[in-house]
């Protein structure tokens, strides 16, 4: 008979975990967040008898994890550009790849700038920019009203300006003009395996997929950013690994100048920008 739920050291707890299949570190990550603690302390307390409460609290996280849910929904939040930032199943889990769209607007972002990130989501982006660079002008927007409620909580937690709108692509924005407009849109194709797989199955569809090939998004990014950028103004859009030369050539067909792709830490092509 399994021991009453106060009883449970985290030791036992570790050992049920494992049970359900779990991974070492999955386990540590969840009983940090759940306990508070620091990796240290639960080894040294390894022992230690939890509250009823708190043991709940564990099994349920665990098998949630053992279910697939990404460990960033169970525990609320996911680490982007060194900043923690709030995450729900309303937006799309930021990713390392997409840091990539923040340090290319930090380079390259002109001194008091004006800078567009669409498709915000949780804002990792628009808000990290607005934190690294306080001289630029930012704002964001997205399709999701769930989606920016959860951008806004995320700009009060880390004290970043941002100014928000909602709204599909660049329509919230009729005769705005920038300097810069970044976006990770979404990018998979509908038919993608891929969709049911991993986290990815947990992550809201709208942000994953334009419903049609993948590219049907990048394609209208394309073509609308040309009303709303400055002379000389920048576009940088994230796709997929193997979606570049289709990007490239939409951008050539829009007589944008200075293509070039950026790639990612795996040697992937990822960021595509362009000139006006």
């Amino acid at each position: 008979m399994e021991p009453v739920a106060h009883q449970l050291t985290i030791r036992a707890l570790k050992a049920h975990a494992k049970t359900l299949g779990l991974e070492g570190s999955d386990i540590q990550v969840l009983l940090s967040h759940v306990l508070k603690k620091s990796r240290t302390w639960l080894v040294a307390h390894e022992n230690d008898a939890l509250p009823c409460a708190q043991c709940k609290q564990l099994k349920a996280a665990f098998s949630r994890r053992a279910a697939g849910e990404p460990i960033a929904y169970i525990t609320g939040e996911r680490e982007f550009f060194s900043r923690n930032f709030i995450v729900t199943p309303a937006v799309l889990i930021p990713r390392p790849e997409t840091e990539a769209l923040v340090e290319f607007a930090l380079k390259h972002a002109p001194r008091n700038g004006k800078i567009l990130d669409v498709c915000t989501g949780s804002g990792c982006v628009a808000i990290s920019i607005a934190c690294e660079r306080p001289d630029l002008q930012v704002y964001a927007s997205d399709i999701s009203e769930a989606a920016l409620s959860v951008a806004r909580a995320n700009a009060v937690k880390l004290g970043a300006q941002v100014h928000w709108r909602e709204g599909s692509l660049l329509t919230p924005w009729e005769g705005e003009k920038f300097a810069l407009i970044v976006a990770n849109p979404p990018y998979i194709a509908q038919q993608d395996p891929h969709l049911q797989q991993g986290d990815l199955r947990f992550e809201p569809s709208l942000a994953l997929t334009d419903g049609a090939n993948g590219l049907q998004m990048i394609s209208a990014l394309i073509t609308q950013s040309l009303s709303h950028l400055q002379p000389d103004g920048l576009l940088a859009l994230e796709h997929g690994f193997d979606q570049a030369l289709a990007v490239r050539k939409f951008m050539q067909a829009a007589t944008y100048k200075k293509i070039q792709t950026l790639s990612d830490l795996a040697g992937h092509e990822r960021i595509t920008h362009a000139s006006l």
